[in-house]
């Protein structure tokens, strides 16, 4: 179904219209839900200037700015007046006349996206800043989610489909000569997140406005982003993204709302006994707003994201005008640079710098501007043990650890508090949520590093490292120095560093021998008389160089991040439930056993508005046609009424004639974006997330190339009988520096090249990567597909998010019990579900298994890795990523992530999904029980759990 047809749709519902004046507490207020807007009319014969307050979002004192909002005529028509096509018609062209982004002679698209996305800021405004004032006038008590991602996608249709104004914006372009989709398409996705993470916390954002809680999202202003993605015949190609190169109509940058971030310098004791950290460089971080509606509601919460400047006084005039533009401008591009990518590249020293000034860049200013406001709101007197009654500070992963040290430093070096009252405000305060169990992900930063980076900072930790010390002791005692001895190297902060000095005999470890040999009794040893063998000159040499080669090189010092994490929060929790009992068990064991009431589950979810209501209209309206309510959108839980219609005929051809409307849109992008040619008549079989080995994209292409291998040792006739058509279909970006997932992403496309262009296979198999996989590619993929993979190692995905979207949309899902997918094949019911794979509890023994030289491959298996060195997809060599599927042991082989192990279980499943699909009317009904069983999966619901179990906060009902 046409996106219009859903416009059409929203448009009818009736809506009442209330006048808005002056007062930021007042709301201009339509529909069932009190939903807002703002006309905009404008007759250049004789326009008005009445004043509007716009409040800014930080803290500063209302200001009135004359503004020419409202002619004279829509002013006497506001109250009782209904906002039609029209009124949004003339909102639109006045912001392309008054605040223009291009030159005034055509309104081509760009233009009407523009105009359009600021006609429907002015609505946000509003409500945004009368959240923002109630906020503060019931000084509630607020969460703040610190993330260094949040994948937005694009806003505009999100925004008018919260409003409630999708269908009135279409009519209003359909006026002006544009068509509401192909605005749309306009909007560029923004660039400030790559996965799950990024995605995880803009659905948090959602269910926060909608369910009305107060709560802001802070985050980094990337200009480039991660990158853009280009496929090749050298495979992926990263290029800056362009994504702010036209502006951003949804930001308000707020000039008076900046803070200091130091860095480098030396940290001295003052007169008054305190530390001070003086010197080093110097820059500012400026606050940019972005408005984020809820649905149906007035609540309009804030997404803060944090750019990176110097004072204009940092220019060296003196040196540019002497021609030396580089020094003068050393200081601007230093401090840009921290906020122009998403993840730079820290294989060098710089990389690796610049990676930890943006953390401490998101850290600091984020809690300057928490703890700035809280002080506003405690007015003149502020009672420090009440900032944990006002502020919760949720870190999501470990790139805001330092927030901890953070809080520590403002709380004992600029607000005067004891080491011990803020140690407790701060443990009250801040939360970690955990998302991996990937050793590399769990940070660990040099040491060396970060005492020249954040001087005061490593104190800070050092203390903190002391403190846990006392606690381990306090607990286990001395009387057994191995078991005290594991349990620091465990779980201490400061790893491969001494004990503090009061605890430096509190473990003695054994001396080492004393014992000198004699030179003559070593020269009689076996080893040197065979160097004896050697010429004269080259004795002392040779032994020198053993020397060298025995000595074993200390291991480097480091700071463990999530240990930190976890000894400065109140709580820690995983994403679902296997992965917390994963946390408890293995990750955090020895913390789990100290702190056990720390440790939480909260199973992750995604917004069910972006991820049916708006993305896929027509299931939308089929969804709310059979249970008689659209209220899923807000409660899912009665998406289970859907399970009594699962084998009603009329819903299952509305299924299928949705689903194959869906993939027609499909069948365009990959026309568009690769060239290729699929039907949509084939299974659309789907694998979309970060390249990464432990997420087994090699698996699943291994098992095309599995299937094109039988495909070609059989006849057409066979051919047929034996397979289904399929459109295997891959996204997403392998890490710049990552040489292994880059391999993947140039291995399938190598695949595709070939199986694409093999007449004698047709549309039987196609493979298609679709190139720079972001938000919008994903709401045109997850709804078109029908079978979705998520088939990573068991025990290695914390959660997974885009599962539970597939799900929603009625995809069937072919995984091992990993993360999420435990959860979903209980609701789902398993006879919906493709199971195959080893099981968590399994992974150490088949590792083990592999290590001592056991394992026995599958011969297809084999055969494959064979076939693929034959050369059969052209001359790339590809023995480094079939090798790293061989051997027992040792880096980058070994099969790490036991592809082998579970290939054969994995084909042998790819038969039961080819059987079923055969029977599409079993197909159909296990496509409806996979949405009716998805209602869990709402972040709404693990927003709720937040609430309660974390932050502590409660819904504030505007008035």
């Amino acid at each position: 179904m046409a996106v219009s047809q859903l416009y059409a749709t929203s448009s009818t519902r009736s809506e009442t219209f209330l006048h808005y004046n002056s007062s930021p507490s007042r709301f201009i207020q339509f529909g069932s839900r009190n939903r807002l807007f703002l006309i905009r009319t404008f007759n250049s014969s004789r326009l008005k200037t009445p004043s509007f307050c716009v409040r800014n979002v930080s803290s500063e004192p209302k200001q009135k700015l004359n503004h020419p909002v409202v002619s004279e005529q829509a002013s006497s028509a506001l109250n009782g007046y209904t906002p039609d096509a029209a009124s949004i018609a003339s909102s639109i062209k006045y912001h392309a006349e008054f605040t223009p982004l291009f030159s005034p002679e055509k309104f081509e698209l760009p233009k009407a996206f523009f105009a359009t996305a600021q006609s429907v800021r002015d609505s946000l405004i509003i409500n945004w800043n009368a959240t923002y004032d109630c906020y503060e006038k019931l000084n509630v008590k607020q969460a703040y989610y610190l993330s260094m991602e949040f994948l937005q996608g694009r806003a505009l249709l999100n925004a008018i489909g919260n409003l409630g104004l999708t269908g009135a914006y279409a009519e209003a372009l359909s006026k002006l000569g544009h068509n509401l989709e192909n605005v749309l398409g306009q909007e560029p996705d923004a660039a400030l997140g790559n996965g799950g993470l990024g995605r995880l916390a803009s659905c948090f954002l959602d269910s926060l406005a909608t369910l009305n809680y107060p709560a802001w999202g802070y985050g980094l202003r990337y200009k480039y982003g991660l990158f853009k993605q280009r496929t090749t015949k050298d495979g992926q190609e990263e290029v800056a993204e362009d994504w702010l190169e036209m502006g951003n109509p949804w930001e308000i940058v707020r000039n008076d709302v900046s803070y200091p971030i130091k860095f480098y310098g030396k940290v001295v004791s003052g007169s008054d006994g305190k530390s001070h950290w003086i010197g080093g460089e110097d820059i500012k971080a400026v606050a940019y707003d972005v408005p984020i509606p809820g649905y149906k509601t007035k609540t309009t919460i804030n997404l803060r994201l944090w750019s990176t400047k110097v004072p204009s006084e940092d220019f060296d005039l003196y040196a540019f005008n002497a021609g030396d533009h580089t020094k003068a401008t050393e200081a601007l591009s230093n401090a840009e640079k921290i906020c122009y990518v998403l993840y730079p590249g820290d294989e060098s020293i710089e990389g690796k710098i610049l990676r930890l000034k943006q953390q401490y860049t998101l850290c600091s200013a984020s809690l300057q501007d928490i703890i700035v406001r809280f002080e506003r709101r405690s007015g003149a007197n502020v009672n420090w043990d009440e900032f944990p009654e006002k502020v919760a500070v949720q870190m999501n992963d470990t790139h805001p650890s330092l927030c901890i040290p953070e809080m520590m430093r403002i709380l004992v070096d600029l607000k005067g508090l004891s080491w011990k009252e803020a140690w407790n405000i701060t443990q009250r305060t801040v939360a970690y949520t955990n998302h991996t169990v990937l050793p590399e992900a769990l940070e660990k930063w040099s040491l060396e590093l970060m005492q020249k980076l954040l001087p005061r900072h490593v104190e800070i930790i050092e203390m903190i490292d002391e403190e846990l010390i006392h606690t381990i002791v306090s607990e286990y005692g001395t009387v057994d120095p191995d078991l005290l001895d594991k349990k620091l190297k465990e779980m201490r902060i400061l790893d491969n560093v001494d004990l503090p000095a009061t605890f430096a005999n509190l473990i003695v470890k054994p001396e080492e021998s004393t014992v000198v040999v004699p030179s003559d009794e070593l020269e009689t040893t076996e080893e040197v008389e065979s160097v004896n063998e050697e010429p004269e000159a080259e004795k002392e040499g040779t032994l020198e160089e053993e020397k060298e080669v025995e000595a074993v090189p200390e291991p480097p010092k480091l700071v463990r991040m999530a240990n930190l994490c976890v000894v400065g929060g109140h709580a820690v929790n995983g994403v679902a439930e296997i992965h917390s009992e994963i946390v408890k068990d293995e990750v955090f064991n020895e913390f789990y056993k100290l702190w056990p009431e720390k440790f939480q589950n909260k199973t992750n979810g995604v917004t069910p508005r972006r991820w049916i209501r708006f993305c896929n209209p027509d299931l939308s309206r089929i969804i709310t046609y059979w249970i008689g309510t659209e209220d899923w959108v807000i409660n899912t839980e009665k998406l289970a009424e859907l399970r009594k219609f699962a084998d009603n005929e009329d819903l299952q051809t509305q299924f299928r004639a949705a689903k194959r409307c869906n993939k027609m849109k499909v069948v365009s992008l990959i026309k568009e974006r690769t060239g290729y040619n699929v039907s949509p008549d084939a299974m659309f079989d789907i694998q979309v997330k970060r390249i990464h080995e432990y997420k087994r994209q090699l698996m699943n292409i291994l098992g095309i190339v599995y299937r094109y291998k039988q495909m070609k040792e059989m006849s057409a006739a066979e051919r047929k009988a034996k397979f289904v058509p399929r459109v295997c279909i891959f996204g997403g970006k392998a890490f710049a520096t990552y040489v292994q997932a880059k391999r993947i992403v140039k291995f399938i496309t190598d695949v595709g090249a070939t199986v694409n262009h093999d007449p004698e296979i047709g549309d039987l198999l196609k493979v298609v990567f679709v190139p720079d996989y972001n938000v919008s590619v994903a709401e045109l993929l997850i709804p078109a597909s029908e079978l979705s993979q998520h088939i990573s190692t068991a025990g290695m995905e914390a959660s997974g998010t885009s599962n539970m979207k597939f799900a929603m949309n009625g995809c069937i899902l072919i995984g091992t019990l990993d993360g999420a997918n435990v959860e979903i094949r209980e609701e789902v019911g398993e006879d919906n579900f493709f199971l195959f794979g080893a099981e968590a509890h399994e992974i150490a023994g088949l590792r083990k298994e592999r290590a001592d030289g056991k394992f026995v491959p599958d011969p297809r298996f084999e055969e494959v890795k064979e076939y693929v060195r034959s050369g059969v997809f052209g001359p790339y060599n590809y023995d480094e990523l079939m090798g790293s599927l061989e051997g027992n042991e040792g880096f980058g082989c070994a099969d790490y992530f036991l592809v082998g192990a579970d290939f054969p279980s994995y084909i042998e499943c790819q038969e039961k999904v080819d059987e079923a699909y055969r029977d599409q009317k079993g197909w159909t009904r296990m496509s409806i029980m996979n949405t009716a069983g998805s209602y869990k999966f709402s972040s709404d619901r693990t927003i709720h759990e937040y609430a309660r179990d974390i932050w502590g906060i409660e819904p504030v009902q505007l008035p």
